[in-house]
């Protein structure tokens, strides 16, 4: 069967359903990828990269997009980071956790028995470590015995204390890999929803996450009459918690706190680092799976033989290394860190001068994992492949409505029974009930002192007051939106760029894979790619046929300005309001906001292109078809 993005030989780019609902789009797009896989994929990616920069150096492994050492710091990339921990590291433990009380809890007897049976037996011959490592290459080098050792279950279906069935939380089992369970429209969207909420609950840590602001990533917003007229949501809740000081007979202003400002200073100061070391966890978690469980077009057994391989000489040594030698060796290790700085710091000093770089090498990525992608290096890799093709993988599907409240299909691939019992040696019945839809479920909480704290109901009289604010906050943006309109009639740049931010029928501006309906210094028209020409280009046109005839082979459009593909050196986008404004705007008009793309050529000129609603896929377009190789910022 040809694979819809790997098969197309024309010189004309393909549609492969760009605007297209999924049952129309030809799967699989790419080979050994399901749809629902890839998109999960691209969604992520979207919402991961803002900005990158041309990496003019040879890359390690052949794989770009790695995060510089220099990455801007903002609350939006540090909430992204966490919603990527969440996604990859915790879920994975909390299974790994279930995996184990499963075991724990003897309910599954028969493979507990024998996991418990192999455990005595080397514990008797000293052949612990021996059983460990032998365990460990299996898994790692013949994915059937995953399966067949450890039977996979839906996450939200195992109780975590007792290794049994359990109401999932969501109150019915709507998807497979999500902590609560929830219903989800599209593969993968459950989980994100909770990565999105983990981050929202942690209020107090991560409160400007939360805003999601993003300060490199707003226009310039001088004379902004919507970012001017809406407060700071972060200072309403600082203003909060200086209200309960004061009320609790404490003075908290800065005058009177010395260590307010920095303590602030310190904290915000600390946050990159933090933020990268969480997208470093994130991507060597990633690398790990995806060395375990390639995907085309990487190697499919090079990456696991290799991590196995590594694991071999752990084998050979536990088999003539005691238990003595072992705590001998060990405590010699701690002492001489502890004690051994006379012998260390010269030697760091020798290795700096000799080996500059040793520290990089040291590095998983450059060595164990090198040639291994982040799942970002695998997107990007992907969408390579499909401009290759002259087929653009089309951007995720987006349904409006709510997933239906009932219970996902599950197969054999999702629920296995270990040995001739059933799944989790629970009946068919019980199953059934646990997996069945319940409303009160995702409700219940663990006291009347929970239930107290979460309740969030305004009452009649706070319903109407925020009703109020919503209503003032509406017509306080209208008429801001009214009054750049005008501004932009007498020429204000700034104003011209937040024309058409707020479009009244989203649906309208979708287009692609070539034209992309958007703005530039107000002014409609469509950026299209041309890859037909001799020099392949992206440009910007304001000619009303591109609408109805497209841009393809066409010498008649004059373009407003047009940039060699291989001549674009930076790519960031950028929000068609200010994060203030933005927010307020999702709150009070219940309307989407659409943002813009900043392009930037090796001459250091800057086009801004604006109110796009597909800023995505023309981002992903262009850093996967041209030869450049790129670095996260």
């Amino acid at each position: 069967m040809p694979v819809a993005a790997q098969s197309h030989g024309e010189e004309e780019v393909k549609d492969l359903g760009w605007n297209e609902p999924p049952s129309k789009i030809p799967g699989p797009l790419i080979k050994g990828l399901p749809n629902e896989e890839l998109w999960v994929l691209i969604r992520r990616f979207n919402k991961q990269m803002y900005h990158v920069k041309e990496y003019p150096y040879p890359v390690p492994g052949n794989l770009d997009l790695n995060i510089a050492d220099e990455e801007e710091f903002s609350p939006d990339k540090l909430r992204s980071n966490i919603e990527r921990l969440y996604m990859t590291v915790i879920i994975g433990l909390m299974g790994f956790g279930k995996h184990l009380m499963r075991l724990r809890s003897w309910r599954e007897t028969q493979r507990t028995a024998w996991f418990c049976t192999a455990y005595f037996v080397a514990w008797i011959f000293d052949f612990i470590v021996p059983l460990i490592a032998v365990t460990m290459i299996t898994l790692i080098a013949y994915p059937p015995s995953r399966p067949f050792l450890f039977p996979p279950a839906p996450l939200a279906l195992v109780d975590g204390s007792t290794g049994g069935v359990q109401k999932p939380k969501a109150g019915v089992l709507g998807s497979h890999d999500s902590a609560t369970g929830a219903p989800e429209n599209h593969k993968g969207e459950a989980v994100e929803a909770e990565a999105s909420n983990f981050v929202n609950s942690i209020a107090s840590v991560a409160l400007s996450s939360v805003a999601g602001k993003h300060p490199q990533n707003d226009p310039p917003a001088e004379g902004s009459r919507v970012s001017d007229s809406v407060p700071d949501p972060t200072s309403i809740v600082t203003g909060a918690l200086n209200a309960k000081e004061t009320a609790d007979g404490k003075n908290s202003s800065a005058t009177h706190d010395k260590t307010k400002v920095p303590m602030e200073t310190a904290m915000w100061t600390k946050m990159r680092p933090v933020m990268h070391v969480i997208g470093d966890v994130t991507d060597t978690w990633e690398r790990f799976a995806n060395a375990l469980e390639p995907t085309p077009p990487f190697p499919q057994e090079a990456f696991r033989l290799r991590i196995a391989a590594l694991v071999v000489p752990l084998l050979g040594m536990s088999l003539f290394v005691t238990s003595y030698m072992f705590m001998k060796g060990l405590t010699f290790g701690v002492g001489f860190g502890f004690f051994g700085d006379p012998v260390i710091q010269p030697g760091l000093e020798w290795l700096n001068r000799t080996f500059p770089h040793w520290q990089k090498l040291l590095e998983l990525r450059n060595n164990i994992l090198l040639g291994v992608p982040t799942n970002a290096q695998l997107t990007i890799t992907l969408l390579r492949i499909g401009e290759v093709n002259k087929a653009p993988l089309p951007p995720p599907p987006q349904t409006s409505a709510p997933p239906p409240e009932k219970p996902a299909a599950i197969t054999d691939e999702q629920l296995r029974a270990a040995g001739s019992g059933y799944p989790l040696n629970a009946s068919p019945e019980e199953l059934d009930q646990a997996m069945a839809h319940d409303p009160s479920v995702p409700h219940q909480t663990g006291g009347s002192d929970i239930d107290a704290s979460k309740d969030t109901h305004h009452g009649k009289k706070g319903s109407k007051l925020l009703g109020f604010f919503k209503g003032a906050a509406k017509v306080s943006i209208e008429a801001a939106i009214g009054a750049d309109h005008l501004k932009a009639k007498i020429g204000d740049e700034h104003s011209k760029n937040r024309l058409g931010a707020i479009p009244d029928n989203p649906e309208e501006l979708k287009s692609g894979p070539v034209d992309f309906k958007c703005r530039y210094h107000g002014k409609s028209g469509h950026v299209y790619i041309s890859t037909k020409a001799t020099i392949p280009c992206v440009a910007f046109s304001t000619d009303s046929t591109i609408e109805k005839i497209g841009s393809n082979d066409r010498e008649d459009l004059h373009p407003v300005w047009s940039i060699p593909i291989a001549d674009v050196k930076e790519l960031k986008k950028v929000g068609g309001f200010g994060w203030k404004a933005k927010l307020i705007v999702g709150w009070a008009l219940d309307r989407e906001v659409a943002d813009g793309l900043e392009i930037v050529d090796r001459k250091g000129q800057t086009w801004t292109v604006t109110a796009m609603v597909l800023r995505d896929e023309l981002f992903n377009r262009l850093i996967a078809i041209g030869g450049q190789k790129w670095e996260a910022w």
